[in-house]
C-alpha cells in the first residue's frame, strides 16, 4: 500500500518533523511505502491508496489554496482521510457554536467578522470577565492568538479580521490542555500540555511541555460527545480539553485536519493508527470518495 503524507510548504519555517516522523515510521511498520509532498504543492496522486495531509501544517494562511486543494480532491475522487468534507469543515473553527449548539460543552465563544474595540468591549459584558483570548477563525499553532485586558489594543495583525473571542481561562496557566486521541470511534490515548513559565499557549513552538497522562474524570464522556456531535465522520480525531471558569472540562479545538497525535508519547498507539489508515483503504476501494 502507498501512502502520502502532505507535509508543509519548504519556507514552512516551523519544525514539523517531530510530529511527522513517529506516524511515518508507524505506517512503514504497518505495512505502507510513504511519500511525503508539500501540501501546497502535491502534484499527480494517482497510484496512492491513501492520501493523508496530517502535516499540512501553514494551511491557515494560505486558506485559498487549501479549499481548492480540498476542491480538487473531490473532483478527482481522491482517496483522503479524513475526506474533504470533514477537512473543510473543521478547517474554521465557527463550528465550536455548532458544537455548542448541539449541546456539547465549549468554551464560551463568539465570532466577530471585524475585530476591533467594540467587539472586544461587547465579549466582555457577554462574559462578564475583563480579561479575553481572541485568535483568527482559520488558524493553527496559535497563530494570531493574543490574551487582551482592558485598555489593551486590539494587535495589529488581526485588527478587522474575523476573529474568536473568547474569556481568558484562569486554569490555563497551571493545567493546560489535555488532548484526547481518537482512531475511528476507538479512544487510544491523551497527553497534557502545559504551558512554560510566563506564557499560556501550550503548543511545542511555545515552549509547552507535553507528558502522557490519563483522561481526567468526565474527559472521555465530552470527547466522545464532541465527535458524534460532530457532522462529519473521522479516521483520525484529536479532541482538546481544558478547565473552563465554571470548573468544568470544556471543548476548546476538534482537530481533525492536521493534529499532532502524539505518538511518541505512546508508542503503542503505532499500531493501532496503522491499522486504522488500512482500514481507510479498504473502505476507499469499496466506497466512491463522492459518496462518504
Amino acid at each position: 500500500m502507498r501512502a502520502l503524507i502532505l507535509v508543509p510548504p519548504a519556507d514552512y519555517a516551523v519544525d514539523w518533523r517531530w510530529a511527522f516522523d513517529p506516524q511515518a515510521r508507524a505506517l512503514r511498520e504497518g505495512g505502507f511505502d510513504v511519500t511525503t509532498a508539500p501540501w501546497n504543492d502535491v502534484g499527480c496522486v494517482a497510484g496512492f491508496d491513501l492520501l493523508l495531509p496530517l502535516v499540512a501544517w501553514g494551511y491557515h494562511q494560505r486558506f485559498g489554496e487549501w479549499l481548492r486543494l480540498l476542491e480538487r480532491f473531490e473532483r478527482e475522487r481522491v482517496p483522503v482521510e479524513n475526506a474533504p468534507a470533514t477537512l473543510r469543515w473543521n478547517s474554521d473553527k465557527a463550528y465550536l457554536a455548532e458544537l455548542s449548539a448541539r449541546g456539547v460543552a465549549t468554551v464560551p465563544t463568539l465570532t466577530v467578522p471585524s475585530l476591533d474595540d467594540a467587539a472586544l468591549e461587547h465579549a466582555r459584558t457577554q462574559f462578564g470577565t475583563a480579561d479575553l483570548v481572541v485568535k483568527p477563525t482559520v488558524s493553527a499553532s496559535a497563530y494570531g492568538t493574543y490574551r487582551l485586558s482592558p485598555g489593551d489594543p486590539v494587535p495589529g495583525l488581526v485588527r478587522g479580521w474575523r476573529m474568536l473571542v473568547q474569556p481568558w481561562l484562569d486554569r490555563i496557566t497551571d493545567a493546560g490542555e489535555y488532548s484526547l486521541i481518537f482512531f475511528g470511534e476507538r479512544f487510544s490515548h491523551a497527553v497534557s500540555k502545559v504551558p512554560r513559565a510566563g506564557e499560556f499557549r501550550v503548543q511545542p513552538e511555545w515552549g509547552g511541555y507535553i507528558v502522557r497522562c490519563d483522561p481526567p474524570d468526565g474527559a472521555l464522556e465530552l470527547a466522545r460527545a464532541a465527535l458524534a456531535a460532530a457532522p462529519v465522520s473521522t479516521t483520525y480525531a484529536r479532541v482538546d480539553l481544558v478547565i473552563g471558569n465554571d470548573g468544568g472540562l470544556q471543548v476548546i479545538e476538534l482537530e481533525l485536519v492536521e493534529p499532532a497525535l502524539f505518538l511518541e508519547q505512546a508508542p503503542e498507539a503505532a499500531a493501532p493508527f496503522a491499522a486504522a489508515m488500512r482500514s481507510a483503504v479498504e473502505r476507499a476501494r469499496e466506497q466512491p470518495l463522492a459518496d462518504r
